[in-house]
């Protein structure tokens, strides 16, 4: 009897010793959840951060010429093609000549004739000069001899520049190359009609130096205060996009353009090219680099938009070190507005925008707020005053934070349990 009621002592020893066990399990558990796993953290360090202006422009050569016609016919002959060297004078098209040719035979006929009736005139007005000089000749006959000698030489001037504006129009046919290029596009081929009515048609675009492009990127308004001309700038092309480009602002231009209401300043970007890479009318993605911090303490933007629950828990899963939290996780404070704002604008290189307003690197301070991990389940707030970023990381020119301290970015996943807040493996109450 003794024995049986000491196997059942030990059958509940056991039993209370691994309900000890399970309970003292969960509550290390939840310890554990709710310290270091519970918060997603990186550490504060030292490194660069480049603040970036981000824009898409085309590649172009630095001249470019559309060599037209300013006269209408059919190309009879062609005389340069796609990727033709071509030097200056160096004919490149002509046009049928038949008709332009009959034009000055017939202004050449006009002005032989004109010339026989001026000298026709001449020889009168002479001798009507010669009659009323010697009294035998009405003055009237004199002048209008006169007027008709006039008439008939301004008739010969008249004639002789509609024959040079013929011989004009005939030299018109022979389409030569103003420059030294290459041909990047020819629109015409042999047989088919030039139409110049109001305006020249492109017969040929030539590029003048292959070996020096340039960019014209669009920049948004909100970001052409900090660009400045001789800034360096990088980009790359889809043809190779692994290689990245390396060139210099060389003119801001002022003809803004509309575009659905936005506004955007074509910035040129000179590009040497001596290896013949890039070519006309690539899209090239550009950044260009508008301030520069050197080895200066970072922290991570994540940890600026990070915000605290209650002592609750709602939401949140934890307390801060020396009070309760002062702001809430379901809603951004007016700071974390205006950097996710910022870094949702397209065409800009992360939240710089917000933190960095001037252009030369020294921004207008402002102040924020960060969370450290202070222990197992302990945090607490950070002032700090932020500089410039480059859309990852964010200077900080002064406060409360470190190199090494491990700031919160985000909440860990949810914590293992039911919710009914009962040790894992115990069953329902009765």
């Amino acid at each position: 009897m003794a024995k049986h009621r000491a196997l059942r002592w030990g059958i509940w020893f056991l039993v209370v010793l691994g309900a000890a066990s399970a309970a003292g399990y969960w509550y290390w558990s939840r310890e554990r959840q709710n310290g270091e796993e519970k918060y997603r953290t990186e550490v504060v360090d030292r490194g660069d951060v480049k603040m970036t202006v981000t824009a898409t422009g085309s590649i172009s050569a630095v001249i470019t010429v559309q060599v037209g016609s300013q006269v209408s016919g059919i190309i009879s002959r062609l005389y340069a093609d796609f990727n033709s060297e071509v030097k200056n004078g160096q004919l490149l098209a002509e046009l049928d000549p038949t008709s332009f040719q009959t034009i000055v035979a017939q202004r050449r006929a006009d002005l032989l004739q004109n010339e026989v009736q001026m000298r026709n005139a001449e020889i009168s007005f002479h001798r009507q000069e010669r009659l009323l000089r010697e009294n035998l000749a009405p003055q009237s006959d004199y002048d209008a001899a006169k007027a008709v000698y006039e008439a008939a030489r301004a008739q010969v001037e008249q004639s002789a520049a509609a024959l040079r504006q013929a011989e004009t129009n005939l030299e018109y046919t022979k389409i030569v190359s103003p420059i030294d290029g290459v041909v990047v596009a020819r629109q015409y081929d042999v047989g088919q009609t030039v139409a110049a009515s109001f305006q020249a048609p492109t017969l040929f675009t030539i590029a003048q130096d292959l070996t020096k492009m340039q960019v014209q990127a669009d920049v948004d308004q909100s970001d052409i205060g900090r660009v400045r001309v001789g800034q360096p700038v990088r980009f790359n092309v889809d043809a190779y996009p692994e290689e990245e480009f390396q060139a210099e602002i060389s003119q801001i231009r002022l003809n803004a353009t509309s575009n659905q209401n936005v506004i955007t300043y074509p910035v040129i970007i000179e590009v040497p090219n001596p290896d013949l890479k890039l070519r006309p009318l690539m899209t090239a993605n550009v950044t260009i680099e508008v301030a520069v911090a050197p080895d200066v303490l970072r922290i991570p933007n994540a940890a600026l938009r990070f915000r605290p629950t209650d002592e609750t828990g709602n939401g949140g899963n934890g307390r801060l070190a020396g009070g309760r939290a002062t702001g809430s996780y379901g809603g951004p404070t007016p700071e974390q507005r205006t950097l996710l704002a910022a870094e949702a604008r397209p065409g800009f290189g992360g939240a710089a925008a917000a933190l960095a307003p001037s252009a030369g690197g020294s921004s207008t301070k402002r102040m924020q707020t960060v969370y450290v991990l202070g222990g197992l389940d302990a945090i607490r707030p950070a002032g700090i005053r932020t500089g410039i970023s480059d859309g990852k990381f964010t200077q900080v020119l002064e406060g409360e934070v470190r190199e090494g301290d491990r700031v919160v970015v985000g909440l860990a996943t949810a914590r293992v349990g039911s919710s009914s807040g009962r040790p894992p493996g115990m069953g329902r109450p009765f």
